[in-house]
């Protein structure tokens, strides 16, 4: 793209989100002064896109996908005049796409109409299918739009918008199908019922974690905004959805070999949200360090109801300045762009937040400015470097714990630890003051020195633990990248010496990669050793990816024959996960049961087992045969377990019936149904069950094995399959020898 192009671009998509014709008049005046060419181009532009609208309209229902200050795809003047004027530019109401009706335009992004639809098969239910709107069907485009479909497909959390099936249409544009979200904008939904400060940041924290799950897939979405996280009613609670990864940037391989996903000097985003570096343009690599910003400006609108910096202002100056405002200038803490409101505007904002003014400003002043300022930091290096890290920052707001936004003195930590104890530090204040009065001068000079002294000592062990504690970090850094590099053996070496004592995702993510290339060498000893490291260390990964630990941890135990660490493992597994089943407790029964257990354990997982059954009927329901035929295989084994042989036989025939293939899946189905059988004396049917899941193991463990997919199974998936085979093959095998 010439810089021309370049220019005409930029112009059309700044000229197309100022809705005022006297705003736009002035804005091209401005920027095609001594270039009526270019004056005349822009202007045959806007008017070809005049019926496209660029932004999403609620429905009745108030369905979800709207979408507010999306730029404009950059259209080349060809693309635009290509189009035929008798030739519609959407699919008409009522249009099959393969299995799906559309019944109703309920959006249009930057460069795809959204559409309700009615699946008619394999169930019906309606969804929501977005399509590349036509004549924009250029390369960068479609590759956008390609990127946007494998990001979402990877995404496997509660507050991500799933991705149920993709394709194209007869012309050859593509389409995705995704969960429709019936739901509004979080800030509409947070001002409409009220919510106070607590509530608001409850809801943030989930969207947090739900980031935090697109990082640790390597998606960047570079697009959060309210418009793009919508909130749902589920059993009468409020859900935070993200949706619209239409514009996320992949940082793994599998997704950054696709073609070029945004152009070199392309904007990318949504002003009032962007991070200096996206609007730099100057070939920095953007990371996750972008969302973390575009996150604070969402807390900042959260808490004040404003953006750091106003969307219009921002429109009105033009490219080149609205760019040197997002690198330069320093947007105000929230507190004083409170103090800076009219008082109107300040009643309105405090009394939707259900606080008097002056409340609201002492609110803010203070940590929750620090933590906001942390987020919006220029420098990106200064910013929280995980999602997660900045959740735990505001938790720790929420329960009156020091934060780590900011170096804490002394006097900032003795206010919050008096904050906590109210009731103790009054009866000591009130102690204290009773003995210097009566002790006199001469107590309070013993104090004093008495004090000087234990600071002294507390001061030195405070620096011998810091030590330490920088010099494991530095080690945990240097293993990283190690990993980064490939150099396993040189990474463990480091690790062998190191001992974590505090929770930490970068060490998590280091002990998991050793933990794995040792399981995949079958070195189950120092995977084991690894892996159970990597469950000490890792606590504030989500329960998606902490449930996955666990399924690594198991199999490495029971192959090493570590029966007593075994045991130890799955009780402690239970403990963590019994007190609130999540989405992912068929998982928990998995991993608990993989060896024969007592009565009093096998029935202890009757909670996770409920939960793994309604969980199971909620994917049916919606369609999701993949996740349901996988907890129908935990629910087998623990009927297995159990003793009660005909159900677990059913699972397993109803696993075994979903048409969504995975071998490990279903080769551990077949093994599960071989025992079941082979206990209700069916002993011919449990030898062709048990040759049946014995074929793709053995095949599968004769060639050199990998980390595998979630499609096509991870290597602990075949790993917890040639497990159960073995004990199957000693059941049935055995109990078939002549006695």
């Amino acid at each position: 793209m010439n810089l021309a192009t370049q220019r005409e671009e930029d112009l059309f998509v700044a000229a197309q989100q100022l809705t005022d014709p006297a705003a736009r008049r002035a804005f091209l005046d401005r920027n095609c002064a001594g270039d009526p060419v270019l004056r005349a181009k822009i202007d045959g532009l806007l008017a070809a896109a005049a019926d496209a609208d660029t932004f999403f309209t609620e429905s009745a229902s108030a369905l979800s996908f709207p979408v507010e200050s999306i730029p404009s795809p950059r259209i080349a003047p060809a693309s635009v005049d290509a189009i035929p004027a008798n030739l519609s530019i959407e699919e008409p109401i009522g249009t099959r796409i393969g299995r799906y009706k559309l019944l109703e335009r309920i959006g249009e992004g930057g460069c795809g109409v959204v559409y309700m639809a009615e699946q008619e098969e394999p169930v019906r239910r309606r969804v929501a299918l977005k399509i590349i709107k036509l004549g924009m069907e250029t390369k960068s485009v479609i590759a956008r739009f390609e990127a946007e479909r494998q990001a979402l497909a990877l995404m496997d959390h509660p507050n991500i918008a799933r991705v149920f099936d993709a394709g194209a249409t007869e012309r050859g544009s593509p389409y995705f199908v995704m969960e429709l979200v019936r739901g509004v904008r979080i800030t509409e939904y947070c001002d409409q019922n009220r919510l106070n400060i607590r509530q608001r940041l409850d809801l943030f924290v989930q969207i947090c974690h739900a980031i935090q799950h697109a990082h640790q897939k390597g998606v960047i979405h570079r697009d959060i905004k309210p418009s793009n996280i919508m909130i749902a009613l589920q059993d009468g609670l409020p859900v935070p959805k993200v949706i619209d990864f239409g514009i996320a940037k992949a940082t793994e391989a599998r997704l950054a070999d696709r073609p070029l996903l945004t152009a070199d000097a392309q904007l990318i985003g949504t002003p009032a949200y962007m991070s200096p570096e996206q609007a730099e343009m100057s070939g920095l690599d953007i990371d996750t360090r972008s969302d973390i910003y575009s996150l604070g400006v969402l807390i900042y609108e959260l808490l004040t109801g404003k953006t750091p910096f106003d969307a219009k202002e921002l429109l009105k100056s033009g490219l080149d300045e609205m760019r040197r405002t997002l690198r330069e200038r320093e947007p105000p803490r929230p507190s004083v762009r409170l103090s800076a409101l009219q008082r109107p505007d300040l009643a309105k904002t405090a009394e939707s937040r259900q606080v008097e003014p002056a409340r609201l400003m002492s609110l803010l002043h203070g940590d929750l400015d620090w933590i906001v300022m942390k987020t919006l930091e220029k420098d990106r290096t200064r910013r929280y470097e995980t999602a997660n890290g900045l959740a735990l920052d505001i938790q720790r707001y929420l329960s009156n714990e020091p934060i780590m936004a900011r170096p804490p003195s002394r006097l900032y930590r003795l206010g919050k630890l008096v904050r906590r104890n109210r009731v103790v530090f009054a009866a000591a204040g009130a102690v204290a003051i009773a003995l210097v009065a009566g002790m006199g001068t001469s107590t309070w000079l013993f104090l004093k020195e008495r004090d000087a002294r234990h600071r002294a000592v507390a001061a030195e062990q405070q620096e011998s633990r810091l030590r330490h504690e920088a010099e494991v970090r530095e080690r945990i850094t240097q293993a990283a990248l190690l990993v980064s590099q490939e150099r396993y053996d040189s990474a463990d070496n480091l690790l062998r010496n190191t001992s974590l004592t505090q929770q930490t995702v970068e060490g998590a993510a280091v002990f998991r990669s050793v933990g794995e290339w040792h399981a995949l060498h079958d070195r189950w000893q120092q995977a084991a050793d690894r892996f159970g490291q990597l469950l000490h260390v890792n606590q504030l990964d989500g329960v998606d990816v902490s449930t996955l630990d666990y399924l690594r941890c198991g199999p490495a135990l029971v192959e090493v024959g570590d029966t007593n660490g075994y045991e130890r493992f799955r009780q402690e597994a239970i403990a963590r996960f019994i007190v609130a089943p999540s989405p992912f407790a068929d998982r928990i029964a998995k991993i608990s049961l993989l060896l024969p257990g007592d009565r009093r354990l096998i029935e202890s997982l009757g909670p996770v087992a409920e939960a793994t059954a309604k969980s199971l009927a909620e994917a049916d329901a919606n369609g999701d045969g993949f996740t349901a035929a996988w907890r129908s295989v935990s629910l087998a084994l623990w009927e297995f377990r159990r003793g009660n042989y005909p159900k677990a036989k059913e699972w397993c025939q109803r696993c075994l019936a979903y048409p969504e293939y995975n071998a490990p899946r279903t080769a551990t189905a077949r093994v599960i149904l071989a025992m079941s059988c082979q206990q209700l004396g069916q002993a011919d049917q449990a030898r062709t069950e048990l040759a049946a899941g014995r074929e793709p193991i053995e095949s599968r463990f004769k060639g050199r094995m990998d980390s595998g997919t979630p499609v096509q199974g991870f290597w602990f998936d075949w790993a917890f399959a040639r497990i159960l085979l073995r004990e199957a093959t000693t059941l049935i095998e055995v109990s078939a020898r002549p006695k």
